[in-house]
């Protein structure tokens, strides 16, 4: 079994992340400029990571499958990157927003990394400012905020509705000046295919070329994955269709752990399906909700007429409408967390309530806003979200609620790492949402950005050397050494083997396949009899893909279908392992919801069970993998129901 070390430093809480930078070894700058460190995913974990080591003095590689780092993933967050700041002067602290984050995770997260987290917030929004960033502003000048799910203040700095987009540039620009500078060497249009390991450290990664199909070999003193998370798993989610899982999961086949994989965030303000056609899901940021009310048809009378056509949503009046998130949680109403709001949702319309022509979507409402601000305030303060909902739908916000409906988002699971965001590989770390570690069992709004900017500008560059220092004198390994040989080879033969099948199914057939699986199974509500019937499904699945998929075109060349192949590949086998670990934890917390553990329809935690992070190792694709524990230990709050009445 793996042996788990957290390496939390000892000490108060408050105190841990100093006395780590205090101690921690350093590595000089004539040694930096021997150590080469490869960045995978440029991202805003990726790209701060590259930029901030690349200007310490590391050589630096950065690879991305996109053909820029200005189109990664990152780009599509609207609402806000949280921080402490305080600037509305409302109560907001450090503490507070830890306290929140733990509390929004369900108590499921490492204390030590979210206070972290916390405590470095305050310095990202004075980082991305300097760059240039265009925070929305008050009238006299200062920074504006807004409120987001599992908050009492308001934290949330935002852009209008193209908060990430805007970070991103931020980062980007940081990343191209090193790049200028010759500090690092880009890799567009690449993909990681497999970890190196050598004498069980990081040395190197195989990457694929996906203009021309060719391998690659690269080797680095360290390894970071920056690659996202893996909610396409679903297929339908709102995560770009390009995100994909193969990085970590090559990782946890090279012996990383991944953690709590079956930790999966539905978030509940996206457009609503509307055909078996439908390629992705659209996100309707949470900020919406500080003015939106979230409602439904008290009847399902009503409800049935809206559905059919003979009703509309401004037919139906104000008594006989159900704002059922402020009715059932009058502290938070509208902005409690998105785990809560979307299984409300659920409850709704599966109550026979929901409306639109599925019936699965509910109403968010902008009236009362409009006559309180004025159109012209509520349109400034969402930028492009409501056109954007009208190109989709044909629909204005403005003049009818806008409906939505939950859907896949946000994987708070991932590899495991310690407080160093190292995984149990030496040398191999992971950042931003490809790590389980700062989000517990759900993720609140605003918080994916504030972590992977912390991960990368302000906890890497410390954590990376302590690592390096003890590495300064390994000379770069020759790339024809048998182990980045054997990678290669095994990245070929995979390939090969897919190429060789020649079936008649396509890849997004059984993609879709897998979806719909997941979705019913291991999505809103799970149930141990549905996982075990999911589980035997997605083995089926996996043996019919290898046994009849079709993949067009050649090996060697330009071929976006054998590149999707080779994911959805990795999704089939991930799938199983999120399905597992939705099985072993008998509990109900924060995305995680079991309907055997319930009490009268809120999540039921078992602490003395399940207070643990579940880190799997791997054996065998068709084998048990093992399950590693790491306790979660409280010291500073108190574990207590978590309330949002």
């Amino acid at each position: 079994m793996a042996t788990l070390d957290s390496k939390i430093p000892e000490g108060p809480l408050d105190e841990k992340w100093s006395s780590y930078k205090e101690h921690a070894k350093l590595v000089n700058p004539a040694n930096k400029r021997r150590l080469e460190v490869i960045v995978v995913g440029t991202g805003l974990a990726g790209a701060s990571a590259a930029a901030s080591l690349a200007e310490l003095g590391y050589k630096v590689k950065t690879f991305c499958f996109q053909d820029s780092p200005r189109r990664a993933h990152s780009i599509a967050a609207q609402g806000g990157i949280n921080s402490a700041k305080n600037y509305k002067n409302d109560g907001d602290s450090v503490h507070r927003l830890f306290y929140d984050t733990i509390k929004g995770g369900d108590f499921r997260a490492r204390e030590a990394n979210v206070y972290r987290l916390a405590e470095v917030s305050v310095n990202i929004i004075d980082q991305c400012v300097a760059q240039g960033v265009p925070f929305a502003r008050e009238y006299g000048g200062m920074l504006d905020n807004r409120s987001f799910g599992g908050a009492q203040v308001s934290r949330t700095f935002y852009a209008r509705g193209q908060t990430g987009q805007q970070l991103l540039l931020g980062a980007y620009q940081a990343l191209e000046r090193q790049i200028g500078l010759g500090n690092v060497t880009q890799y567009s249009r690449h993909e990681m295919v497999d970890v190196v390991t050598i004498d069980g450290k990081a040395r190197g990664i195989i990457a694929k070329d996906l203009k021309t199909g060719k391998l690659e070999r690269h080797f680095g003193h360290a390894v970071l994955l920056c690659t996202g998370g893996y909610g396409n798993v679903f297929f339908l989610s709102t995560n770009a269709m390009g995100s994909n899982v193969t990085a970590a999961w090559k990782a946890y086949k090279k012996g990383a752990c991944f953690a709590n994989p079956c930790y999966t965030q539905i978030h509940p303000t996206c457009i609503p399906v509307t055909g078996d056609y439908q390629s992705k899901l659209t996100l309707m940021s949470e900020s919406l909700r500080n003015d939106g009310r979230v409602w439904v048809p008290k009847s399902a009378e009503d409800a049935k007429a809206i559905r059919e056509g003979k009703k509309g949503p401004l037919d139906i009046k104000e008594e006989d409408r159900d704002y059922y998130l402020e009715r059932k949680y009058p502290s938070f109403g509208n902005l409690c967390p998105r785990d809560i709001a979307s299984r409300a949702a659920k409850e709704a319309c599966d109550d026979g309530r929901g409306v639109g022509k599925t019936g699965l979507a509910v109403y968010l409402d902008f009236a009362d806003a409009i006559n309180r601000l004025g159109v012209d305030v509520v349109k400034a303060r969402y930028g492009e979200l409501f056109p954007m909902y009208q190109n989709i739908t044909n629909q204005d916000p403005l003049k009818t609620p806008m409906m939505i409906y939950p859907a896949v988002h946000y994987t708070m699971g991932g590899l495991w790492v310690d407080y160093e965001l190292m995984t149990s590989v030496q040398g191999l770390y992971a950042l931003g949402e490809a790590n389980f570690s700062d989000h517990g069992a759900n993720r609140l709004g605003a918080s994916a950005l504030m972590q992977g900017l912390a991960d990368g500008y302000f906890v890497i560059p410390y954590t990376i050397g302590n690592y390096l220092s003890g590495d300064i004198f390994t000379k770069p390994i020759d790339l024809n050494h048998p182990a980045f040989v054997e990678a290669e080879n095994a990245a070929q033969e995979r390939m090969q083997k897919l190429m060789s099948i020649k079936g008649k199914r396509t890849v997004d057939d059984f993609h879709k396949a897998l979806g719909k699986i997941m979705w019913e199974y291991c999505g809103m509500a799970r149930s141990a009899e549905g996982l075990t019937k999911a589980r035997k499904m997605i083995q089926d699945l996996r043996k019919e893909f290898w046994s009849d998929v079709a993949v067009p075109g050649e090996i060697n060349d330009f071929n976006p279908e054998l590149d999707k192949a080779m994911r959805v590949a990795d999704f089939l086998e991930q799938g199983e392992l999120m399905v597992v670990d939705a099985l072993n934890r008998n509990e109900s917390c924060g995305g995680h919801y079991r309907v055997e553990f319930q009490d009268q329809g809120e999540a039921k935690r078992d602490d003395e069970q399940y207070a643990y992070v579940a880190a799997w190792e791997f054996t065998g694709v068709d084998a048990e993998p093992i399950l590693n524990k790491e306790e979660l230990k409280y010291e500073n709050i108190k574990l207590q129901v978590r309330s949002y009445k």
